[in-house]
């Protein structure tokens, strides 16, 4: 445990541009919310379900942040300001993963089946995102804020929009100098808007040739 607390401390500097110096990053209601989490995961695990769920629900208290005690989180995990962050039961992280403020890692069934997502490494997700279902987030995928994902994420891929869609797809983890740039996808209602545009400009363009043919052509005749 300690290793993996080791791990996450370095996660926050790794990822955090605001940290400083250790002492700092002790404060973060981010490192506080994983720490408590782990010791509620160990206590799911060997059946102690009631002490874990109160220690899950202090931590809620004390940190803004909701966690499922039986959620599975890899190393390296850091939330970002992290208020209103909400991981289900059955949802699984990866390591080395970054969520900011306002995400859910949420379910879509009443059945007690797997319902929550599947994270992987190296994963960002951005400030109110939704992740829903028991999909698949693949490896270096770039979840965009305030976007609503319902289907799984090749890896690699910047998702944005509601519903979410899949607008950059390299193939290969998200390069670490760009970890922070996961708002900076394309917005496909953008995107479409100007093609629009730039189509109703060509037509506008083509009738006013049109028309001047049509003019000479008129005044030749009248000549």
């Amino acid at each position: 445990m300690f290793d993996t607390l080791r791990r996450d401390i370095k996660a926050i500097f790794e990822k955090d541009p605001a940290a400083r110096n250790i002492w700092e990053v002790l404060t973060y209601p981010g490192l506080h919310a994983i720490i408590w989490h782990r010791v509620a995961h160990w206590l799911w695990n060997h059946n102690l379900k009631a002490l874990a769920r109160a220690i899950s629900h202090l931590n809620r208290f004390l940190t803004g942040i909701e966690i499922h005690p039986a959620a599975r989180i890899g190393k390296g995990f850091f939330i970002d300001h992290g208020m209103g962050v909400v991981i289900g039961e059955t949802a699984e992280v990866g390591d080395d993963v970054l969520i900011y403020h306002g995400v859910t890692l949420g379910g879509t069934t009443l059945k007690k089946t797997k319902r929550h997502p599947t994270v992987g490494n190296r994963v960002v997700i951005g400030a109110g995102a939704k992740v829903l279902g028991p999909i698949r987030i693949g490896d270096g995928a770039k979840i965009g804020p305030n976007a609503v994902v319902r289907s799984d994420v090749p890896p690699g891929a910047v998702v944005v929009g509601i519903p979410g869609r899949v607008v950059f797809q390299d193939g290969a983890p998200a390069d670490p100098n760009t970890l922070l740039d996961h708002g900076l996808g394309a917005d496909p209602e953008g995107v479409l808007l100007h093609c629009m545009m730039e189509r109703i400009a060509n037509l506008e363009e083509k009738v006013k040739q049109l028309q001047n043919e049509l003019s000479r052509k008129n005044s030749c005749c009248r000549d």
